[in-house]
C-alpha cells in the first residue's frame, strides 16, 4: 500500500498522547472518588458503576483517529483489473507421445480438460487462440473472446506423429504479431506453450523464443509428463515396441527463459489444470493502483457511531 499524502499519518503520532492523556484523567478521577468517600463506602454511594466498560467507547474513538489519519494520506491499493485488450494462444503439442497414461488419464485427455477449465474461467475480456502441432501445425484459431469454436477444436484434438515446436511458435507468434499491428499501445499477450518431448521436426524453437523476448511476448512453457512415460509403436511385423517419451525439460526450460516467460514441470493433470488458470488470470489482469480513502473514512465513521452508541446504552441511564 502506498499513500498519496503521506504526511497525515504523522497524525498516527497523536494517538499515544491522547491515550496517554486518557489514563491520567482516569487516574485524577479515581484519586477524587477515593476523596470523597472510602472504598467501601462507594457501593453505597454510586451503586451503579461503569467498570471496565468505559473504555470501550474510547478505544473505539482511537481506533477511528488512526483510520481518519490513513484516509486523509490517501491511501493506495495495488489491485487486480481486467485487460481488455490482452490476449493469449494455447500453443498445444498433439505428437503421438500425449498417448502416454503415465498422467492420468492419459496426457492428451489431461489437456483438453485442463484447457476447457481455462476457457470457462479465465476472465470474459481476455481474447484466447490456439494452435495445435505435430510434425506441422494442424489446426490455427485467432484470439478472440468468443470461444465456442476454439472449444471445439480442444475438444477434437488426437495425437499423432512427431514434434515441430518451433513451428507451433512461429504459428502462436504470427497470430499475436498481427493482432497488434495497426494498434497504438501493444496490448499485452503471451504464449502458453504445452509439450511433452523434444522436437524432432521443423526449425529450432530457440530462435523462436528471442523472436518472442524481441516483441515483449512471454512464452510460459509448461513441460508434461514423467520420465517414466512410454507409448506403444506398431512394427511393421505386426509386433509393439515401448517407445520411452520423456518430457524435453531443458529446451522447454531455456525457451521460457529467452522469452521471459516460466517454466512449470507438471506430471498431474489437477496440477496442469492449475497452472492454466494462473497463467490466464495473470495474462488477462493488470495491475493498477487504486484509492482506497473511502474505505479508510467509512471505517472511521463507522467506528465513531459505534462507540457513540455504546456510551449511549451503557453511561446514558447511570445516576
Amino acid at each position: 500500500m502506498s499513500f498519496q499524502a503521506p504526511l497525515f499519518l504523522l497524525a498516527l503520532g497523536l494517538i499515544p498522547l491522547v491515550a496517554a492523556l486518557y489514563v491520567a484523567v482516569d487516574r485524577r478521577r479515581r484519586r477524587r472518588s477515593a476523596a470523597f468517600a472510602a472504598e467501601r463506602m462507594l457501593p453505597s454511594v454510586a451503586p451503579v458503576r461503569p467498570g471496565a466498560r468505559r473504555h470501550v467507547p474510547q478505544l473505539l474513538y482511537a481506533a477511528a483517529l488512526a483510520a481518519l489519519a490513513v484516509a486523509l494520506a490517501r491511501p493506495e491499493a495495488t489491485v487486480a483489473v481486467p485487460e481488455e485488450r490482452a490476449a493469449v494462444v494455447l500453443t498445444t503439442d498433439v505428437s503421438g507421445s500425449m498417448q502416454a497414461r503415465d498422467v492420468r488419464p492419459s496426457r492428451m485427455a489431461a489437456v483438453r480438460r485442463a484447457a476447457l477449465d481455462l476457457l470457462d474461467e479465465a476472465p470474459d475480456k481476455l481474447r484466447i487462440g490456439a494452435v495445435a502441432f505435430n510434425h506441422s501445425v494442424k489446426a490455427i484459431e485467432p484470439p478472440r473472446a468468443e470461444r465456442d469454436q476454439l472449444r471445439r477444436l480442444i475438444e477434437g484434438l488426437t495425437p499423432s506423429g512427431g514434434t515441430a515446436t518451433g513451428e507451433g511458435l512461429a504459428a502462436s507468434l504470427g497470430l499475436l504479431e498481427r493482432e497488434r499491428s495497426g494498434s497504438g499501445r501493444k496490448a499485452p499477450a503471451a504464449v502458453i506453450l504445452l509439450s511433452d518431448g523434444a522436437s524432432t521436426h521443423g526449425r529450432d524453437p530457440i530462435p523462436e523464443a528471442r523472436r518472442a523476448a524481441r516483441a515483449h511476448i512471454p512464452i510460459y512453457t509448461v513441460a508434461l509428463g514423467t520420465q517414466a512415460g512410454t507409448i506403444q509403436v506398431d512394427r511393421k511385423d505386426g509386433t509393439a515396441l515401448t517407445r520411452s517419451v520423456p518430457p524435453d525439460l531443458d529446451t522447454m526450460r531455456r525457451i521460457a527463459t529467452i522469452s521471459g516467460g516460466r517454466t512449470f514441470a507438471i506430471d498431474a493433470g489437477d496440477e496442469l489444470a492449475s497452472v492454466y488458470k494462473r497463467l490466464g488470470s495473470q495474462v488477462g489482469t493488470r495491475q493498477e493502483r487504486r484509492e482506497v480513502t473511502s474505505a479508510f473514512a467509512g471505517g472511521a465513521a463507522a467506528l465513531l457511531l459505534v462507540g457513540g452508541a455504546m456510551s449511549l446504552r451503557w453511561f446514558g441511564r447511570l445516576p
